[in-house]
């Protein structure tokens, strides 16, 4: 989707990687959820939109989660801050026992 909308190169590792991040955390705290593409356009700009939904254990501390070296399955603690900073927008929402939703966009440049 990403070629479709015309990235390339770097922009596209860059969107891959943080779709592969995402669905690391899915799998990894919540065991399933959904990611879902979209192509997405801002006056004649167009993007890419990634919504990773999970109905997992939710993260208690959403600030804690945003800081770079916090996590809690002994891994580097970049993912959620990695993903922020590799797209243009990030959103997050999470319930404790009612999982979690991050919403991202990608702008071409």
């Amino acid at each position: 989707m990403g070629a479709e909308l015309g990235f390339v190169g770097a922009d596209l590792t860059i969107i891959a990687t943080a779709i592969s991040e995402l669905a690391r955390n899915i799998v990894l705290y919540a065991k399933q959820g959904e990611i879902t593409l979209s192509k997405i356009e801002n006056g004649h700009r167009p993007g890419i939109g990634v919504i990773s939904r999970d109905q997992g254990p939710g993260i208690p501390d959403v600030a804690e989660a945003m800081r770079d070296g916090y996590s809690t399955s002994g891994g580097l603690g970049v993912g959620l801050p990695g993903v922020k900073r590799l797209m243009d927008e990030f959103d997050i929402a999470s319930t404790v026992g009612g999982g979690t939703t991050v919403s991202i966009k990608k702008w071409k440049r």
